[in-house]
C-alpha cells in the first residue's frame, strides 16, 4: 500500500507531487483516446470525470457514433479487465449476474456451484441497456451501489476497480423502455452523445477506412486508478463550491426551490446522491485541466450532466413545452 492510500497528514509538497503526475498520466490517457475517438471531446472529458470519481456513466446517443468503440478503448488505456452485455428484451438477470448449477461428484455427491457472470469485471459495458425489460436492468442496481452481488443469500464481491458504461438509445427508437428512477440515479452521470463536427467526421473517414487503424496503448492500470480515485478525494473544495453545489441541487428540487418556475414544471428532482456526485466531479475535472481546486465554474460545466437524468418535468410543463436543459440553463444562472 502506498503513502498516498494510508497517510493523511502527508506533506504538501508530496500531495502535490502526486497531483502533477496523475495529471500526467491522464492527459497522456486522454492523448491516446482522442487519436481513436474523433469529435467527441467533452465526451471524453466527462466519462473520464465519471472514471476519476469512481462512478458510472450513461452515454446516450443514436447508433453509429462510436459509443462501443469509446467504452473498448477507455478499457484498455486504462488498462482494465472490460466485459460487454449485448441487452436484448429476452435477456434475464441471471445473464448478468450469474447463477448456480447443480453438479454431481463422481462419488454422486450434489452440490451447488456458482458461475459467475459478465458483470465480474473492472469496466462493464451495458450495451443499449434499454432494450431490455426493466425487470433485467435492475439486475445491475445492486451491483453498481454495493459493488457486489448476492445469489441464492450467497455475497459475491465484485472486482476493484468496478464501473459501469451504459449505452442507451433514445427512448423515441422501437423496442426501447425508459430505465427506473432508482436505476438512473445510480449513474454518476448522463453523457449526451451528439454528431462530430465536419473537420472531425473528415479525420475520422480518413483515419479509419485505410488499411490500418490507430490501436490505443495502455497507460494505466486497475490499482493506479484506485490510487489516483483516492486523491481525487483529497483535493480540497472551498465554501463557495461547496454552497453552490448545494444551492444549485436544492433549488432543483420542488420542495425547496426558490422560484415558482421549479415548482410548477418540476415533478420530482435531485437528492443527495446529485450533490454527492458534483463535490467528486468537480474535483476530478480539476485533476484533469492541471487545477489543484475546482472552482464555480466546474460547477456550472457539470450541472447538465449530473441533474438531468435527475430532474422529472411535470405534465403542465410538458405541455408547455418547457425542456430540463433549459431549466438547468436558468437554474446555473442562480449561481453563476
Amino acid at each position: 500500500m502506498t503513502a498516498l492510500q494510508d497517510a493523511s497528514d502527508r506533506p504538501a509538497a508530496e500531495v502535490i507531487e502526486d497531483i502533477e503526475r496523475a495529471q500526467g498520466q491522464l492527459k497522456a490517457a486522454r492523448t491516446g483516446i482522442e487519436r481513436v475517438i474523433f469529435g467527441q471531446e467533452h465526451v471524453i472529458e466527462e466519462t473520464l470525470v465519471t472514471l476519476l470519481s469512481g462512478g458510472h456513466g450513461l452515454l446516450i446517443g443514436v447508433p453509429g457514433l462510436a459509443k462501443t468503440k469509446l467504452v473498448d478503448t477507455i478499457g484498455t488505456v486504462f488498462g482494465l479487465s472490460t466485459k460487454r452485455i449485448q441487452f436484448t428484451p429476452d435477456l434475464m438477470p441471471a445473464d448478468i449476474v450469474g447463477s448456480e448449477v447443480l453438479e454431481e461428484s463422481e462419488t454422486g455427491r450434489r452440490s451447488f456451484r456458482f458461475i459467475k457472470g459478465p458483470v465480474f469485471c473492472q469496466l462493464l459495458m451495458a450495451d443499449e441497456i434499454n432494450r431490455a425489460s426493466p425487470r433485467t436492468q435492475s439486475a445491475l442496481l445492486q451491483a453498481m451501489q454495493e459493488k457486489y452481488v448476492t445469489v441464492a443469500g450467497q455475497r459475491y464481491d465484485l472486482p476493484a476497480p468496478f464501473h459501469v458504461l451504459a449505452t442507451q438509445n433514445p427512448l423515441e427508437q422501437e423496442g426501447t423502455y425508459p430505465l427506473p428512477e432508482a436505476q438512473l440515479d445510480r449513474f454518476l452521470i448522463q453523457i449526451d452523445v451528439g454528431y462530430p463536427t465536419e473537420g472531425a467526421e473528415r479525420r475520422m473517414l480518413l483515419a479509419t477506412t485505410g488499411v490500418s487503424e490507430e490501436a490505443p496503448a495502455p497507460v494505466l492500470d486497475g490499482d493506479r486508478l484506485l490510487q489516483v480515485q483516492r486523491l481525487v478525494r483529497r483535493i480540497p473544495v472551498g465554501d463557495s463550491v461547496v454552497d453552490a453545489i448545494l444551492k444549485l441541487v436544492r433549488a432543483a428540487r420542488p420542495d425547496t426551490a426558490g422560484t415558482d418556475e421549479i415548482r410548477m414544471h418540476v415533478a420530482w428532482g435531485p437528492g443527495p446522491r446529485a450533490a454527492q456526485a458534483f463535490m467528486l466531479a468537480v474535483r476530478a475535472r480539476a485533476l484533469m485541466e492541471g487545477r489543484f481546486a475546482p472552482s464555480v465554474d466546474d460547477v456550472i460545466a457539470l450541472a447538465p450532466a449530473i441533474l438531468r437524468h435527475r430532474m422529472a418535468l411535470s405534465f403542465a410543463a410538458r405541455a408547455e413545452g418547457v425542456t430540463i436543459p433549459g431549466l438547468i440553463r436558468r437554474l446555473c444562472e442562480l449561481i453563476a
